[in-house]
């Protein structure tokens, strides 16, 4: 029964990474998620699947399977939907476009 209700967690729990991903389609952006929190979690589960894949421990084998299956797409979705090179306040931008530099501030080169 303990097995069986652990089974049913194991499943469950990596689906709790779907209202991420589908906040990060809505709002088309993944600015908010460091990239090196992403990777390093994907990084560790990649490293654990190989003893994962040939556990005799169902709950352990489903776990990490479903967990690189959800953490793979969160992965994809990223990475997709990281902007680069862009500016994450564009009011700022183009207040400030056109306009004289400022006398007091360091002037870049």
């Amino acid at each position: 029964m303990i097995e069986k209700i652990a089974l049913v967690a194991a499943i469950v729990l990596p689906l709790w990474n779907i209202p991420l991903i589908v906040r990060i389609i809505k709002r088309k952006s993944s600015e908010d998620i460091s990239i090196y929190w992403v990777l390093g979690v994907w990084t560790c589960f990649l490293l654990m699947a190989p003893e994962a894949f040939r556990s005799s421990d169902v709950v352990w084998r489903a776990f990490n399977i479903m967990n690189l299956i959800f953490f793979t797409a969160i992965v994809i979705v990223v990475l997709a939907y990281r902007k680069t090179g862009k500016t994450t306040c564009p009011k700022a931008t183009k207040a400030t476009e056109g306009s004289p530099p400022d006398e007091k501030s360091p002037r870049r080169g």
